[in-house]
């Protein structure tokens, strides 16, 4: 299968955008996928805001949609980096967005009143949810939320409450996606625009992860035998009980990775996460060994 790429023309502005507004402010707060944090994660993000030595509230949203105990690992390993605060959320649960702020001013404590506004930036890849989190702090309809990445296009800085501001942004890919795996996850995901991948092969790569990890829950959704199952024979399987036949009785195999990430997508296999920081490592780990010196 081909390396996703996805970096849109209007991500350079919006990266030097992001650069410049992080001078201004006392806390990142990035958005994540819960299912993939280390894949949503930009490392653009990360580099800029280190050079800054600006402290990260990192948000695992959807954790509604992600496997629990994986989530715990997650926030296990990134509480245990410095300047950084980890917590799970979901968007669309107004107790969660409500703990946001009280958690941002712990990472700036010496910020606060009229003289001196604790100034958050929220900021991360496309399609984690931003928008949703942006109007839910603002209890109003401020930025446009849709089912697509990089929905918003420009940069907004609007007042939170007393003594705070909040800077929204735009969805920031970076350049280049080092590892095919975070590619297809994040595609997986609906992170990258559709007309960089090819469905049936993210529904492919899905499929392998799914049936290593969790072989039940595609085994009660699909009715199939998981044990030597892959990927390929996965999405044939549900073209044929789904129905996806195209004229002449062939199988509509791009019908059906569309039908198995909707599922993946709306949570209607279960609640999944495509990695943890062991399986993470790991990947990293072998991908060195075969990268060239």
């Amino acid at each position: 299968m081909p390396a996703v790429q996805w970096f849109p023309g209007h991500m350079n502005s919006a990266r030097r955008a992001f650069a410049k507004a992080l001078a201004a402010v006392d806390v990142v707060i990035e958005v994540t996928d819960a299912r993939l944090p280390g894949a949503s994660g930009n490392p653009m993000i990360e580099e800029l805001r280190r050079f800054r030595n600006r402290p990260c509230l990192k948000l695992l949203n959807k954790a509604d949609l992600a496997d629990p105990e994986a989530t715990r690992e997650w926030m296990a390993y990134y509480n245990a980096q410095p300047d950084v605060l980890a917590v799970a959320v979901s968007a669309k649960s107004s107790s969660d967005v409500g703990r946001i702020p009280a958690l941002a001013r712990q990472l700036a404590p010496h910020r606060s009143g009229a003289e001196k506004p604790l100034r958050m930036i929220l900021a991360g890849i496309p399609n984690v949810g931003k928008s949703t989190l942006m109007n839910a702090l603002l209890k109003r309809r401020v930025a446009k939320v849709g089912d697509e990445p990089a929905v918003t296009k420009s940069q907004q800085t609007l007042d939170l409450g007393p003594g705070m501001t909040l800077t929204d942004t735009p969805g920031l890919m970076w350049p280049k996606i080092e590892h095919d795996a975070d590619g297809f996850m994040l595609a997986a995901s609906h992170a990258i625009g559709r007309n960089a991948v090819i469905d049936e092969e993210v529904a492919v790569n899905l499929g392998t992860i799914l049936l290593a990890r969790y072989p039940a829950l595609i085994e009660a959704r699909y009715r199939i035998e998981a044990a030597g199952q892959d990927g390929e024979g996965l999405l044939e399987h549900i073209a044929r009980r789904r129905g996806c036949i195209r004229k002449g009785g062939g199988l509509d195999l791009e019908k059906a990775a569309n039908v198995f990430l909707t599922d993946y997508r709306t949570g209607a296999l279960g609640r999944i996460s495509l990695e943890t920081p062991e399986s993470r490592q790991r990947m990293l780990a072998a991908t060195a060994m075969f990268s060239p010196l």
